[in-house]
């Protein structure tokens, strides 16, 4: 007959089954518990107080090949910050959208549905920028910009621009001066037909061998910069100033 153990043997074991037990339990739950913590590691970026558009001006900027500074500035001249703007010709946002042009912009860069969204509007502003440049060049592009590619190649035909667009582009042309567009450039031939066929013009019914443009001729509003003297901008001309666009995917083609 086997001797018998001692009780408090016995009591020892359990005690210590039940200690490694409940260090166990510990340890699974604290690994659950720390799984969630695990899984939001990555930051998300949020706008600063400070600088509520740089994260969108600098994606807009990446994307388009358009340096932050012209975004920044035209921004300010156009809306001067405001979400909301909206001009008198229906020009929305922060970079002034027109609804023509954004409509067109929003589905070939799919964008958002709403123009006013910070983060669309800057990159609908910025893809039209570079448009604009590979078009007409600098400074053409920013009076191209404001009252619209038909007023400007009025201008070239040799109609007077708008007095808010020559203050417009007094007014810019500085700081554009003080950035260079990123990527391949290529200069081309000068055609005085082309802006009939570039992709920010709409094409009309079969039955119409015009072409529509895309952004809408807008009656420029009237802004704080005194307009030159003179009713002249300097405008490179069309054959050291029109660019072919670099081959970008998402970006002005």
């Amino acid at each position: 007959m086997p001797a018998a153990r001692p009780k408090h043997a016995v009591g020892g074991r359990i005690t210590l089954r039940r200690a490694a037990l409940l260090l166990l339990s510990g340890l699974i739950l604290a690994a659950l518990g720390a799984s969630p913590a695990g899984a939001q590691q990555v930051p998300v970026e949020r706008p600063s107080r400070n600088d509520p558009y740089g994260a969108y001006i600098a994606e807009a900027a990446q994307r388009f090949g358009v340096p932050e500074a012209w975004i920044r500035a035209v921004m300010g001249v156009e809306s001067a910050g405001d979400v909301r703007a909206i001009s008198s010709s229906g020009a929305m946002g922060l970079m002034q959208v027109m609804p023509a042009t954004w409509a067109e912009l929003r589905v070939r860069h799919r964008l958002g549905a709403n123009p006013y969204d910070p983060r669309d509007n800057i990159l609908a502003g910025a893809a039209y920028l570079r448009e604009m440049h590979d078009r007409y060049g600098s400074p053409g592009f920013l009076a191209a910009y404001n009252a619209g590619p038909g007023r400007y190649e009025e201008y070239l035909a040799g109609r007077p621009l708008p007095a808010e667009t020559r203050a417009y582009v007094a007014a810019l042309a500085p700081v554009i001066g003080g950035g260079d567009l990123t990527g391949p450039v290529v200069v081309a031939a000068a055609d005085p037909l082309a802006w009939t066929r570039a992709p920010l013009f709409i094409g009309q019914s079969s039955g119409s061998g015009s072409a529509m443009p895309l952004q809408s001729e807008r009656e420029p509003d009237a802004i704080t910069v005194a307009a030159p003297e003179r009713d002249q901008v300097p405008v490179a001309s069309r054959t050291e100033g029109l660019f072919v666009g670099r081959s970008v995917s998402g970006g002005p083609r």
